[in-house]
């Protein structure tokens, strides 16, 4: 009963929230998104300790303190934005091709020359729900693989955001099955794979250090040979904000899958970090990267 009313509440303050920006100006509304931001990180400090810990981690000592934690911020006010953002979703739909230009869609086109669709990899990067939403609206056929939020409420809301901006939804517990028909309907399915998969994901390097990733984009590329494309959303300082999409990757496969995927899945996340690396503020760094890998990283640097 107790779980019901907090979800119930949470899901009343989500919509609530959504109906205020939706009604405000655009700058507006991004301006509450970087205040909450801010309230998260400086006064109530979500997450604050590990997100310094792993900023200090990616960069060493390359960062001054000071830089650090300015970094830290203004990556909390553009989680902040993106939030926002999506709650916008049902106004912002008409108004995406004033905010938002692309560059390398000709990599989409020609992926779909191939008839087998692309896998589309993201990170938690900027405003990732926008990207995809964008790329929709754009005429692309998209899918969103998505997991299961623990209240229903907002799990259920989130997907009515999606599927209005025209992003097809394939549901976690039917994944193998959802993807594999899509790739080869020639759609692009679109995963994040860039947080901690514990004992069930393959080992890269990512910032020096071993990060246990998710396996399931390069297993589907080798089962039915789709590009992996990776794609970016960066703000821009005159408020609008630029897609990137990255040529494809595609397989080479060798007599050793375990390998393939690990190779497969070192080439786009190496990509993320070369971007992170450019946009330290865009990436989502509450997120404990390295928790699989915490003991033996010492080791790795």
């Amino acid at each position: 009963m107790i779980r019901r009313m907090r979800h119930r509440i949470e899901y009343l303050l989500i919509r609530g929230l959504g109906t205020l920006v939706q009604i405000l100006p655009y700058q507006a509304s991004i301006y509450i998104g970087s205040f909450l931001g801010d309230l998260a990180f400086s006064l109530i400090g979500v997450r604050r300790k590990v997100t310094l810990e792993n900023l200090k981690k990616a960069f060493g000592q390359s960062l001054a303190e000071k830089e650090v934690r300015r970094i830290a911020r203004e990556a909390y006010r553009n989680i902040g934005r993106g939030l926002v953002e999506y709650a916008m979703f049902p106004v912002l739909k008409k108004k995406l091709d004033k905010l938002v230009k692309f560059e390398g869609l000709e990599n989409f086109d020609r992926a779909l020359t191939g008839k087998k669709g692309a896998v589309l990899i993201a990170g938690h990067f900027g405003s990732w729900e926008l990207m995809g939403a964008a790329t929709s609206q754009k005429g692309y056929p998209i899918d969103f693989l998505v997991g299961e939020q623990h209240n229903l409420l907002v799990d259920n809301l989130m997907n009515e955001y999606r599927q209005l901006m025209g992003i097809g939804i394939i549901k976690m517990g039917v994944a193998t099955r959802g993807v594999i028909k899509a790739l080869r309907n020639n759609r692009f399915v679109a995963m994040l794979s860039d947080q901690d998969a514990g004992k069930d994901g393959t080992m890269v390097n990512f910032f020096g250090y071993p990060a246990s990733t998710p396996k399931g984009p390069a297993a589907f590329v080798l089962k039915t040979e789709a590009p992996i494309i990776m794609g970016f959303i960066i703000r821009q300082d005159n408020g609008r904000q630029k897609i990137i999409f990255e040529e494809p990757i595609y397989i080479r496969k060798s007599k050793n899958k375990n390998d393939d995927i690990r190779n497969l899945t070192q080439a786009y996340t190496s990509l993320l970090e070369e971007y992170i690396r450019k946009y330290p503020d865009h990436w989502f760094w509450p997120h404990r990267r390295w928790k699989s890998t915490i003991k033996t990283m010492t080791d790795v640097k």
